[in-house]
């Protein structure tokens, strides 16, 4: 854990509610985001139990399943989910606009500018706690190989067209969310972190009622009595005040409660099944307002300048399904080939580089981690002197003295970078401390200054100008390229196997197998 983040758990502590670690909010929030709140069956990861869904925080929907041991009624349930959500998500497929990007020229094999399409905006599915978005990809896995009565016209158990194109779409949403930074399919305990640190461990924090109750605790209470509260406060009949749909229940709603209203249904006794959808609304609603009183807290912060950025390649990713959906591609395969598989964690790692880097740049209190890191340092320009490089052609290469408190990681030719007003990039290296003071750095600039013999105006920072220079890449650049999967080598697995075949094909039996 970063020495910052520990720096404000402990002032959390001591001051009784959670402390802020952001400025800005660095995530993009929509203004009509679908809620899922679900849960599932105690010992059976796949059975769903219910879900409260919807865009509406006054009029969710109640998904249900009396008996999650009937398949029948899952994979009703499928379908009702299905009939909630699509829409949602279809919602946004038509309404675009067009965007310039560059793709590679089949013939000539340059990048050649190219007008596509771009949705004008993208859903958002936000989901109470990190075990909702693994579950939402779980829900995908299990619905997107489902086969339909027009696939299988003789499948005992056929399923609704809109099922599998369901669990597409949720497949998408939960690869993305690995993406680091995206916000197609948000964890509210995740965001609230991220702005805020609690007084309690990262695995507490996973209980959305009690990290709430640090980040907005009730009057006359501290954040560590409302978050005990929270998690283990029970009634008279012995259940849970604030149930967490974590998306799994509570022992104690299970054995008293859940097991008796399902065994009435299955009785078939009149009023059961109402009952029983009662009985699971009561555990859903208190997580459903508590991930809209999240979300009403983060749009109290003012969105972070890079972060529509970031949306756009959501939109992108968006955009790309939509057009593999319509064009009737398979679903996405069980497991990635090499190649695939290595491109995805090379993008992931790409993205985790650049969202540091632009936390960095539009949140000061962000930024003040990096300095204590020793990654950054900001201070005033004390003297400036001017230089030219060495060759045929003498370049300016300005001497920028800084004076700092604070303490960077810095040797000979480190290379430096500082955001200038205009969006751009300047470079620097750091040459040495003046005269052995620790203090005062002194930086060579090698970049951001035009292509002329004379620096541009307002390129090269004067005395006492305040200046913040880090020792990270402000858009860090990919690896290499990988190669086709046609060309993967045998050491990866060789290339992937011709469309129809199994992936798990067993070795052809030959005589040499028999004695």
């Amino acid at each position: 854990m970063p020495l910052i983040d520990t720096l404000a758990r402990m002032e959390a502590v001591a001051a009784g509610r959670a402390q802020p670690r952001c400025t800005v909010r660095h995530r993009h929030l929509s203004q009509r985001p679908l809620v899922l709140v679900p849960l599932t069956t105690a010992g059976e990861a796949g059975a769903p139990l219910g879900a409260l869904v919807g865009t509406d925080r006054e009029k969710p929907a109640l998904l249900a399943v009396p008996q999650p041991r009937d398949r029948d009624l899952r994979f009703a349930f499928l379908a009702e989910l299905a009939e909630e959500v699509l829409p949602y998500l279809d919602g946004f497929a038509d309404a675009v606009g067009w965007e310039e990007r560059k793709e590679t020229d089949p013939e000539t094999g340059k990048k050649v500018p190219v007008q596509v399409e771009l949705c004008a905006d993208a859903p958002q599915v936000i989901v109470p706690s990190g075990g909702g978005v693994e579950y939402v990809r779980l829900l995908g896995r299990s619905m997107r190989f489902r086969r339909t009565a027009e696939q299988e016209p003789d499948a005992p158990h056929p399923a609704p067209p809109h099922v599998p194109l369901l669990g597409r779409w949720l497949t998408h949403l939960g690869e993305r969310s690995r993406v680091p930074g995206s916000a197609l399919l948000l964890s509210m305990t995740d965001l609230l972190t991220r702005h805020w640190a609690s007084g309690q461990s990262a695995l507490e924090d996973q209980h959305l009622g009690a990290l709430l109750a640090w980040i907005d605790p009730p009057p006359g209470r501290t954040g560590q009595e409302a978050a005990a509260y929270a998690e283990s406060a029970r009634g008279a009949d012995g259940q849970l005040r604030c149930p967490p749909a974590g998306p799994a229940t509570d022992p104690a709603f299970d054995n008293r409660l859940l097991a008796p209203a399902t065994a009435r249904y299955d009785a078939g006794l009149p009023g059961a099944e109402e009952a029983l959808r009662t009985l699971l609304e009561s555990q859903l609603r208190p997580a459903w307002d508590a991930v809209w009183h999240g979300i009403d807290l983060l749009r109290e912060l003012p969105e972070g300048a890079r972060v529509a950025d970031r949306w756009k390649r959501d939109r992108w990713s968006y955009t790309a399904h939509r057009d593999r959906v319509r064009a009737g591609e398979p679903p996405q395969p069980r497991r990635d080939d090499a190649v695939t598989a290595a491109q995805k964690l090379a993008a992931r790692e790409s993205a985790q580089a650049q969202l540091d880097a632009q936390e960095a740049l539009d949140d000061p209190l962000v930024m003040a981690g990096r300095r204590l890191a020793g990654e950054a340092f900001s201070g005033t320009v004390t003297a400036v002197e001017m230089a030219f490089s060495e060759g045929r052609r003498p370049m300016p290469r300005p001497l920028v003295t800084v004076r700092t408190d604070d303490r960077p990681q810095l040797s000979a030719g480190v290379r430096l970078h500082r955001p200038l007003p205009d969006g751009r990039t300047q470079t620097a290296e750091f040459v040495a401390f003046e005269e052995g003071d620790q203090g005062a750095p002194v930086v060579r600039l090698t970049g951001g200054m035009g292509r002329g013999k004379t620096p541009e105006p307002g390129s090269v920072p004067e005395p006492p100008d305040p200046v913040c220079w880090t020792l990270f890449e402000h858009s860090p650049r990919g690896g290499p390229e990988l190669p086709d999967p046609e060309d993967t080598p045998w050491t990866h697995g060789g290339p992937p196997p011709a469309p129809g075949a199994p992936h798990d094909a067993p070795d052809p039996v030959t005589t040499e197998d028999f004695l």
